[in-house]
């Protein structure tokens, strides 16, 4: 008796945790997609960005996620890539 008790604790452990990981997988996707919107509505996507300046504002948008909407604009001005080694 004692060890289905155990195993039923065990497996009670892992569902609790798989819950968890699963709820946080979908806050983090929700997270970004309204980043993504909000990307979208300053018109990030309509021209392709040519620099990594480009690429990083769109990046920092969509990372910012609804904070985008309670004031916070974040653009990279300025980016320099390393330059490979010879």
């Amino acid at each position: 008796m004692r060890d289905q008790e155990m195993r039923d604790r065990g497996f009670r452990g892992r569902a609790v945790r798989h819950t968890g990981t699963r709820l946080f997988s979908t806050l983090l996707l929700i997270w970004l997609a309204i980043g993504l919107i909000a990307a979208g509505q300053r018109h990030y996507f309509e021209g392709s960005p040519t620099n990594c300046a480009g690429w990083g504002t769109i990046a920092l948008t969509a990372l910012a996620g609804p904070l985008n909407y309670m004031g916070m604009n974040p653009k990279v001005d300025d980016c320099t890539l390393p330059q490979p080694s010879q």
